[in-house]
């Protein structure tokens, strides 16, 4: 019964997709960017359902179970740099008319930066991001169905098989499929994930209190309250100060810079859709913790810290909590969740390619229905590669979400670095742009796996961004362009690009939202046996004189 209600719900979501993109323009405009017609919620389910794969499920979950809330910085501290994206960079990106980021890169400095750039975002992609989605999904589905015990095979069989088929139907979506393909099942998806993602919780607080869930929330409430705090140790997998160096700039590299990410924004019918989209999905970010941090708290209650691998905390919470009925609704919802990831950044490395570097270096003058068929070549290829990868990812240490982020570190700190530089500074050259990146990742390599520094990770990277930046001026001083750089005043995407009116305001209460968030899970609040009622009502007053004040702003500039 549970494969039956997931093959249904899994190949209903698929047709109505096809249905929704049947017929749609076949040009490389259409297949890379969805035509630029894309909604708001299309937008914002896309993108919130791109970076939330089961790597996070279970990988966040995993750092909860055997530690704390801290490691949610890497999720809802994401709403700040949305919030920059809404209102600063899209708008720029839209007037621009890229179709990557990377394109960017050489209309700022020149066309072998930008080359140099899509090429760490392929090695990215391929060597981490793509494997580390697959690896992940294929160990929850792995544990949930019990493939081990169902076909008699060992644990690393069982694992590879799985990671091949999740491959081969995701790799259908976005090799065939395009853009359009991919941001609908995503927002299917995502109505899904909102209502499967809830059940877990639900069902744990259930169990952990007897059938009650409210006993469920008093036992997590009153016993090792400790877990609940955000604010790490250095001991914690992620110490508080991290939050103010490397994550942050981290979480911008993610969230406006990566092709992956942006694509869905760059492909909004107007600046107001995109805008939209974007703080729909800052709002769906601050609820994450529901999903990807209370589970594995709860998981805790239940387990003790009795399992062995603690990546295996919450798909062994879902085979004991949750009914068997609704098992195979959930792994439906945690499938399209993995697709959702990996056939967006496999679309997404397929228009980096043929963007960036075939078009480009071989083929100048190519036909749009050449140029898609070299994506779907080239996405074929980094399917199979990342399929190949990403079992070996079994054999990491000390939980697979932290390792794929300390691997991160090679990339995206020198993107943000060449991007905030580059909308700061008119006259630094390509040269000193290339020169930084190359001497960041023999830096990050050396301090991170040579000499081993006894720092936080994330706290190298953190540096490291200031030495990026420190480094492109010094550089810049000796290395200028020959002519300084400036904008083109033509809207090249040809979309309305007038600002939601509402974008400021939604942006303030996200931002508030957020330090709300971190005060009820602080020794203030729960993590010190605290009522909510005090912190409550202060930032219900902050956010109301905020939101007055800005409003006084607006009137203002109109008189």
């Amino acid at each position: 019964m549970t494969f039956f209600t997931f093959v249904l719900i899994t190949a209903l979501i698929a047709f109505v997709s096809w249905l929704k993109t049947k017929g749609e323009d076949g040009s490389a405009k259409g297949y890379f960017l969805a035509g630029r017609g894309l909604t708001a919620t299309v937008i914002g389910f896309s993108m919130v359902l791109t970076s939330l794969s089961t790597e996070q499920l279970v990988g966040v979950n995993a750092s909860s179970y055997a530690s704390n809330f801290s490691i949610i910085a890497w999720t809802v501290q994401s709403v700040i740099p949305l919030c920059v994206l809404a209102l600063f960079l899209l708008p720029k990106y839209l007037k621009g008319g890229f179709t990557t980021i990377p394109e960017f890169f050489e209309e700022r400095y020149d066309r072998q930066t930008r080359q140099i750039m899509s090429l760490l975002f392929l090695i990215a992609y391929t060597f981490v991001m793509i494997p580390g989605a697959l690896y992940s999904g294929a160990i929850a589905f792995t544990q949930i169905f019990d493939v081990e015990a169902m076909f008699g095979v060992s644990f690393n069989v069982a694992l590879w098989g799985v990671v091949w088929v999740i491959g081969i139907i995701g790799g259908i979506y976005a090799i065939f499929g395009g853009l359009k393909a991919v941001a609908v099942s995503d927002t299917l998806n995502g109505f899904a994930l909102i209502i499967g993602g809830a059940m877990i919780p639900f069902f744990a607080l259930k169990y952990l209190g007897s059938g009650s869930m409210m006993k469920g929330v008093e036992i997590i409430t009153t016993t090792h309250v400790d877990k609940l705090n955000a604010w790490g140790a250095v001991s914690d997998p992620v110490p508080w100060t991290t939050i103010f160096t490397g994550i942050l700039i981290v979480n911008f590299f993610y969230w406006t810079t990566n092709q992956a990410i942006i694509q869905r924004s760059l492909a909004a019918k107007s600046l107001a859709e995109g805008q939209k989209g974007i703080l729909y999905a800052g709002v769906f970010l601050l609820l994450l913790p529901i999903m990807l941090n209370l589970p594995g708290l709860v998981s805790f209650h239940i387990f003790g810290d009795g399992l062995k691998n603690i990546d295996l905390a919450y798909p062994t919470l879902v085979s004991k909590v949750l009914p068997k009925p609704l098992l195979g609704f959930f792994t439906a919802c945690l499938f399209g969740a993995i697709l959702s990831t990996f056939n967006s950044f496999v679309n997404s490395a397929a228009t980096l390619f043929c963007y960036d570097i075939y078009r480009p270096m071989l083929k100048k003058e190519i036909s749009d229905e050449e140029l898609i068929k070299i994506a779907k070549i080239v996405g074929t290829l980094i399917a199979i590669i990342s399929m190949i990868i990403a079992p070996l990812l079994q054999y990491g240490t000390g939980g697979l979400f932290l390792l794929l982020k300390r691997f991160a570190g090679f990339f995206n700190i020198p993107i943000v670095a060449l991007v905030a530089v580059g909308f700061l500074n008119r006259t630094i050259s390509g040269k000193a742009a290339r020169i930084t990146v190359l001497l960041h990742i023999i830096l990050y390599f050396s301090l991170v796996w040579v000499f081993k520094v006894k720092v936080n990770f994330v706290h190298v990277m953190g540096s490291l961004f200031v030495f990026d930046v420190i480094t492109m001026f010094i550089l810049g001083c000796i290395f200028k362009r020959e002519k300084e750089y400036i904008p083109s005043a033509k809207n090249k995407s040809n979309v309305d690009l007038t600002e939601w009116k509402y974008a400021r305001e939604f942006s303030t209460i996200l931002v508030m939202g957020l330090f709300y968030l971190y005060a009820v899970l602080s020794p203030i609040g729960l993590a010190g046996g605290n009522g909510l009622g005090k912190i409550t009502i202060i930032f219900a007053v902050l956010t109301v004189v905020l939101l007055a004040l800005i409003k006084a702003t607006k009137r203002s500039k109109q008189n």
